[in-house]
């Protein structure tokens, strides 16, 4: 496995286990809709919660949420729908980033809730 690819999916645990201590319920990982994925699908109370998780190892080229770009919260749109619809869900909608910096000096992970686009 790729540097990065192994570096994403241990971001990627973490965030679970981040979004556990904070209570959350975890209902799917790596949720795909056609070729749209969204990292984690999680609940706390009466709301959904889009999880979308960055991990980087340096801070060199931005913050880690900066690299989620309009194209990408169309496609978590997209999902989070679909996987609402369906569920026959009905529930607030949010969508949150984990971003994580992991290298050598340590690990800073932060969670951003509301973070882009709200309904």
């Amino acid at each position: 496995m790729a540097e990065h690819n192994s570096l994403g999916k241990k971001g990627e645990q973490m965030a679970i286990d981040l979004l556990l201590k904070k209570g959350y319920d975890i209902l799917e990982k790596n949720y795909r809709y056609l070729k749209n994925e969204i990292d984690i699908i999680a609940q706390k109370g009466g709301v959904l919660v889009a999880v979308e998780v960055k991990t980087r190892s340096t801070i060199e080229f931005g913050n880690p949420q900066d690299f989620v770009k309009p194209k990408q919260i169309q496609s978590l749109v997209k999902v989070i729908d679909y996987y609402v619809n369906e569920q026959n869900l009905d529930v607030e909608v949010r969508f949150d980033i984990v971003a994580i910096i992991k290298n050598k000096t340590g690990t800073r992970i932060e969670h951003l809730e509301d973070a882009f686009y709200h309904f």
